[in-house]
């Protein structure tokens, strides 16, 4: 015994020293030795659990907790805890953590990074603040930059309004996460010079040290210039951005997140071209540990991206896989069942397409308003553009947009429709009335409303839309004169008392700035024209003389042989065989009669069949001095015109209205 107790306490100076050195997995040997001689050790068990987990063996620091859990107990929760962190068993951590007797500093830090796991960013932000607040030691920094962490990653997935915490942005990591909170509200030029100053921050810290050498700094560089080329791809500027995101490309950092996130941008800058290229970057994507790096809105884009990839690299078969995966995952999302259309679109299959979005719209009708927008450009495709305006007056969303009104106006035009057109007018104007009565919105419509009835010759239904505008400003003279326009064709007493409310022609003429409607672009013609005049009249005051230039008259030239004595012949304007004095060509001049007629013609033949030569047939004209009705055909021979309706020059094809994200405003 006094031997095995002497060797014991060697040991235990073995694992002291291997502690202090860092040679955890010697220590590891001398607390097997220990435990053998002792298997329910607590504090041997202890340092065991620390040596595995220092080591990374997370799994076996599991299984020795699991098999000696009645003698360790609930003193291990943190290294247990953590041990599932790291394994990405992050459920059973927060159980756990969750469960355990006592919340110390250690857990609650640990609970944090759990919850910013799992996304729980509001109870997050609680557990971060807490510790700020309660804890004074010299981890405060990381914590504060733990906390930016969560408010950026609640700015971008969450779209949740920029909080200031008051935190500082001493360190390049602050920066950095200030930056992405800019990122998520949309401040891309401030994003930037704030990703810029962290740069410069970065080179400045790493810069003093002197074991970092210049690729470690471009390595840590790495996440602020993916960054940096992100803002830049969302400001347009896509060959910066792929010059950045190439060079992140060529570093190769440890970060297989940063990689796969740096490769699918690269995928969604090429499109549908440099499809070689992107499927060399869409390897990136698929490297182990990558769904643990990124948050789920990262992922589902990547995983969006990678199905577009396939149906434009026509994988047809890949590309259904791909978006029937993504549907399972998220039944109510829309973009999966849109790129199954898409592909189907490309198959020539659009009647199928449009099943599918009818079957998910009255699936989940929360999600329905841009899948029915790409199922009336569908229909619009077709040609089927009633049907096409029966869906869109279905999306109770946009349905009283200015955009989607100019949009059914427009199509119901286009069929001569011109009652649904009225209608659609109707429905919205209804619809302000009762919700914004008297807005610029609701005085738009109902102008536009008239003169659209105006256009169309519906005068009647016109004066009704007019006399409400009228009423809402009785200053309004143009309105004034288009009810007194409208009114004269239905009712001219009406019109003849409303024209007594128009201003005389004296006050509108006072209120005319000559010398701006002189300045105006067209009366620049005329002033210079008066300008040329007012320099003539002075040039004549000066003794040029009053005598006016008179332009001499050319005489007419007359014919040759012409006695200007003579009576000129009344009948000259007619033609000469319909003369009184015409007589006809003398007959007998057989030389006149050759090369006329057909091959092989006579010419008394010809003469026999010319029925206007026959005495009974009348003449084509009327001669001079006879009536003009005396040898017109009877009306019942004659063959009415026939009405045809107009065809156009040219067809006009209209572009079907593209899907919107949100309801814009539109023109007539």
């Amino acid at each position: 015994m006094a031997s095995g107790g002497a060797s014991v306490a060697s040991l235990w100076t073995e694992v002291n020293r291997c502690g202090h050195s860092g040679d955890y997995t010697r220590a590891l040997k001398a607390l097997t030795k220990i435990l053998h001689e002792n298997r329910d050790d607590v504090t041997a068990l202890h340092c065991k659990l620390v040596c595995l987990i220092q080591n990374g063996s997370f799994k076996e620091a599991l299984n020795v907790m699991n098999t000696h859990s009645k003698v360790l107990g609930s003193d291990v929760v943190f290294e247990k805890a953590y041990c599932e962190y790291r394994l990405n068993r992050v459920e059973s951590a927060l159980k756990t953590i969750e469960g355990a007797p006592e919340q110390t500093d250690k857990l609650k830090e640990l609970y944090g990074q759990v919850l910013y796991r799992l996304e729980r960013y509001d109870d997050c932000k609680s557990v971060y603040t807490d510790l700020i607040r309660n804890s004074q030691d010299e981890y405060e920094e990381e914590r504060k930059t733990n906390m930016a962490a969560v408010v950026a990653s609640m700015s971008q997935w969450e779209e949740a309004p920029l909080e200031d915490l008051g935190l500082p942005e001493s360190t390049y990591e602050l920066c950095y996460n200030a930056a992405c909170s800019l990122i998520g509200q949309g401040q891309f030029t401030e994003a930037l010079n704030k990703l810029r100053q962290a740069e410069e921050l970065c080179r400045v810290s790493l810069a003093d040290d002197s074991d970092v050498t210049e690729e470690d700094i471009d390595s840590e560089l790495a996440v602020i210039h993916s960054q940096m080329a992100y803002v830049m791809q969302l400001q347009g500027r896509t060959d910066e951005a792929l010059q950045l995101y190439n060079q992140v490309i060529k570093l190769k950092p440890s970060d297989v997140g940063l990689l796969a996130v740096t490769a699918n941008n690269i995928i969604t800058i090429n499109k549908d071209q440099n499809v070689f290229d992107s499927k060399k970057k869409v390897k990136l994507t698929n490297a182990e540990g990558v769904e643990y790096k990124l948050a789920k809105k990262q992922l589902q884009a990547i995983d969006l991206n990678k199905a577009l990839l396939a149906m434009y690299t026509n994988q047809a078969d890949q590309c259904r896989k791909l978006s029937s995966s993504l549907q399972s995952q998220n039944p109510g999302h829309p973009r999966p069942v849109l790129i199954q259309v898409a592909q189907l679109c490309r198959e020539k299959q659009h009647s199928k397409a449009i099943e599918l979005l009818q079957q998910f719209s009255d699936q989940h009708p929360e999600s329905a308003s841009g899948i029915k927008l790409t199922m009336a450009q569908l229909y619009l495709v077709q040609g089927h553009v009633t049907k096409a305006c029966d869906v869109l007056r279905s999306i109770e969303e946009f349905k009283h947009k200015s955009g989607m009104v100019s949009a059914l106006v427009t199509m119901y035009s286009h069929e001569e429709d011109i009652d649904g057109a009225i209608d659609v007018f109707r429905q919205a104007i209804e619809h302000y009335q009762s919700e914004q009565p008297g807005s610029a919105a609701h005085l738009a419509l109902v102008r536009e409303a008239a003169n659209f009835k105006l256009k169309y010759g519906r005068k009647k239904e016109a004066i009704s839309d007019l006399e409400q505008l009228w009423k809402q400003n009785t200053n309004d003279i143009h309105t004034l004169a288009q009810l007194i326009s409208a009114y004269s064709l239905v009712d001219t007493n009406k019109a003849k008392s409303l024209s007594k409310h128009l201003p005389s022609a004296d006050k509108m003429a006072f209120n005319v700035d000559v010398d701006e409607l002189e300045n105006s672009h067209g009366a620049t013609y005329v002033r210079k024209k008066a300008a040329k005049v007012t320099g003539e009249n002075l040039l004549k005051e000066q003794g040029q003389g009053d005598i006016k230039k008179k332009r001499k008259k050319k005489k007419g030239k007359l014919p040759k042989n012409c006695d200007p004595k003579a009576t000129p012949d009344p009948e000259r304007w007619f033609p000469m065989r319909e003369r009184s004095y015409y007589r006809g060509k003398k007959k007998g001049k057989k030389k006149e009669q050759i090369g006329k007629g057909t091959q092989g013609a006579m010419a008394g033949a010809s003469a026999e069949l010319d029925a206007s030569k026959t005495a009974s047939s009348p003449p084509t004209s009327p001669r001079p001095g006879s009536a003009s009705g005396s040898s017109a055909a009877p009306a019942s021979n004659m063959v009415p015109p026939r009405q045809q309706k107009p065809a156009a020059s040219g067809a006009t094809r209209k572009k079907a209205p593209q899907k919107k994200k949100k309801g814009g405003k539109g023109g007539w």
